[in-house]
């Protein structure tokens, strides 16, 4: 839930402008949100590195990771819960995966000494193509990221791929009915949910009914949000 200015990168406002079209501004702002870019893209993150405290502690809560586990996050921006993933996992292994270039940079800064000690890996590529190995998790973050998912759903499939049997993922997304009021959220740039919707998205994945829990839950300023989890 941030903004966006000019940077050094390439600037897909200024670029929807040379080719005749313009993006109204909150929809400038959805874009940043689904991938930052440029310095508008490091306030995003610093930004949302705020307002996902609570959403990351209710999701990590409901992993119930475990010290030797491996665990991965996609969608890690500003790197926020990597600290908190590594501290749960003191005798395991953390990776993450961002498709945005200036988040991996900005987690990668603020986790130096964890990735140097080899306590963390963190990779910038799609959601759609992971770097590792089927079976190489335990448990799978997802924090706010999944409107930013694929609607054929390869980018959920590849998260299954990767979770060991037994394993678990656990997902934050705020709820559709406080989504459609804010502007920035809109078809062009955000897919929302409701809990139907994101248990209809683990199915497809490959988890079984029995095997997935949701949770609405209520956050300050009648922020109306969903904690899903569910076992492969």
């Amino acid at each position: 839930m941030s903004s966006r200015i000019q940077s050094s990168h390439r600037d897909p406002g200024a670029e929807s402008k040379r080719e005749g079209r313009s993006f109204p501004l909150w929809e400038v702002l959805g874009r940043q949100l689904r991938r930052p870019t440029g310095l508008m893209g490091a306030l995003v993150g610093r930004f949302m590195t705020i307002v996902n405290q609570q959403p990351i502690r209710l999701a990590i809560e409901a992993l119930a990771i475990k010290p030797k586990e491996h665990v991965i996050e996609l969608g890690f921006g500003s790197g926020a819960s990597l600290g908190l993933l590594i501290a749960k996992a003191s005798q395991g292994r953390v990776a993450g995966v961002d498709h945005s270039r200036v988040m991996h940079a900005q987690a990668e800064r603020g986790n130096r000494d964890a990735i140097v000690a080899s306590r963390l890996e963190l990779v910038n590529a799609p959601f759609g193509d992971l770097p590792w190995a089927d079976q190489s998790f335990d448990k799978a973050l997802l924090v706010n990221v999944l409107y930013f998912f694929d609607e054929g759903g390869r980018d959920i499939a590849e998260t299954y791929r990767v979770l060991r049997p037994g394993g678990q993922i656990a997902i934050y997304v705020t709820h559709r009915q406080t989504m459609k009021k804010w502007p920035f959220s809109g078809a062009q740039t955000h897919i929302l949910y409701e809990e139907e919707d994101v248990f209809r998205l683990l199915q497809t994945a490959g988890f079984g009914n029995s095997d997935i829990r949701m949770q609405k839950i209520e956050l300050p300023f009648g922020i109306f949000g969903i904690v899903a989890t569910a076992q492969k």
